[in-house]
C-alpha cells in the first residue's frame, strides 16, 4: 500500500485509551483480568454444552457457538493492545492491521447473527413448543449457524478489499487500540466515499435487519406468554429467554451508546472508550448472565468437575 506521496505503508500508531505513561500499569491489569475472565467464562460454557449430553440442544447448540464467537471477538483486540502496552510500542504493521479488522468485522456481525437465530429458536420453543424438536433440527441448526459464518465473513472481507484499494497520506496515527474501520478511512488520501456509503448501507441491512428479526420474535413471544393462564407457566416461559433479551438488550444498548457518544463528542478517545463496552465488557459478562440462573449450566459444570 502507498501513501500519497508515494512511499510505502508498512505500520500505523494505535495510540490507545490513554496516553498517559502513569495510567498504562492500570490499563494493562485491568485488560488483562477482564480478557482472561472472558476467556475462561466461555470456555466453561463451550466445555459445559459439550461434555453432558442433556444440553445438546438447539439452545445450547446456539449458546456455544456464541461463546466461541465472543472469545474470538476479544482475542483479535485486547492481546495486541496488551502486548503494544507491555512492550512500550504503540506499532501494528499494515498487514496486521487489515487481518485485525477482517476478523474485528467478521466477529462482530457473527455476533450479532447468533443472537438473531437465538432469538428465533426462543421464538419457535415458546409459540410453537409442540413442534419445536420438529422445526428446529440439527440439519436447520447446522444450515443457520453456516449462513451466521458466510455472510459475516463475505461481509468483512468486502470492507477490506474496498480499503486495500486506498492510500493513506503521512498521519498514520489511529486514535483507538485497535484498527476500527472508521479510524482507518479517516487516515486515507484517497475518496472514501464508496467506503463510507458500503458502510451505512450494510450496517443498516445487517445490523436494522437483524434487530428487527429480534423484535419480531419477541413480541410473538411476548403475545404467547400473555396468554398462557397460570403464573408459574409466564414466570417459566419468561425465564427460558430472560437470559438472551438481557444480552441482546446490553449488546444493541451498548452499540447504539457508542454511536451516540461518537456523534455527540469530537473526542476520538472518548469513542474509544465507550467501544470497550461491547468489545470487552459484554463478552465477559455473557458467561455470568447465562449460567448465574441456568440450573443446567451449573449441573453440566459439576458433573464435568466431578463433583
Amino acid at each position: 500500500m502507498e501513501l500519497g506521496n508515494g512511499t510505502e505503508v508498512s505500520e500505523f500508531l494505535l495510540l490507545g485509551l490513554s496516553q498517559a505513561p502513569e495510567l498504562q500499569p492500570l490499563i494493562f491489569g485491568l485488560f488483562l483480568s477482564m480478557y482472561l475472565i472472558t476467556v475462561l467464562g466461555n470456555l466453561l460454557i463451550i466445555l459445559a454444552v459439550s461434555s453432558d449430553s442433556h444440553l445438546h440442544t438447539p439452545m445450547y447448540f446456539f449458546l456455544s457457538h456464541l461463546s466461541l464467537v465472543d472469545i474470538c471477538f476479544t482475542s483479535t483486540t485486547i492481546p495486541k493492545m496488551l502486548w503494544n502496552i507491555q512492550t512500550q510500542r504503540k506499532v501494528i504493521t499494515y498487514e496486521g492491521c487489515i487481518i485485525q479488522m477482517y476478523f474485528y468485522i467478521l466477529f462482530a456481525v457473527l455476533d450479532n447473527f447468533i443472537l438473531t437465530v437465538m432469538a428465533y429458536d426462543r421464538y419457535v420453543a415458546i409459540c410453537h413448543p409442540l413442534h419445536y424438536l420438529v422445526i428446529m433440527n440439527p440439519q436447520l441448526c447446522g444450515l443457520l449457524g453456516l449462513v451466521c459464518w458466510i455472510m459475516s465473513a463475505l461481509h468483512s472481507l468486502l470492507h477490506n478489499l474496498m480499503v486495500l484499494d486506498l492510500h493513506f497520506c503521512s498521519d498514520l496515527e489511529i486514535p483507538h487500540f485497535f484498527c476500527e474501520l472508521n479510524r482507518v478511512l479517516q487516515l486515507a488520501c484517497s475518496d472514501t466515499f464508496l467506503n463510507n456509503i458500503m458502510i451505512y448501507f450494510l450496517t443498516l441491512l445487517l445490523g436494522c435487519g437483524p434487530l428487527a428479526g429480534i423484535l419480531y420474535s419477541y413480541s410473538k413471544i411476548v403475545s404467547s406468554i400473555c396468554v398462557i393462564s397460570s403464573a408459574q407457566g409466564k414466570y417459566k416461559a419468561f425465564s427460558t429467554c430472560a437470559s438472551h433479551l438481557s444480552v441482546v438488550s446490553l449488546y444493541y444498548g451498548s452499540v447504539l451508546g457508542v454511536y451516540l457518544s461518537s456523534a455527540a463528542s469530537q473526542s476520538s478517545h472518548s469513542s474509544a472508550a465507550a467501544s470497550v463496552m461491547y468489545t470487552v465488557v459484554i463478552p465477559m459478562l455473557n458467561p455470568f448472565i447465562y449460567s448465574l440462573r441456568n440450573n443446567d449450566i451449573k449441573r453440566a459444570l459439576e458433573r464435568f468437575f466431578g463433583r
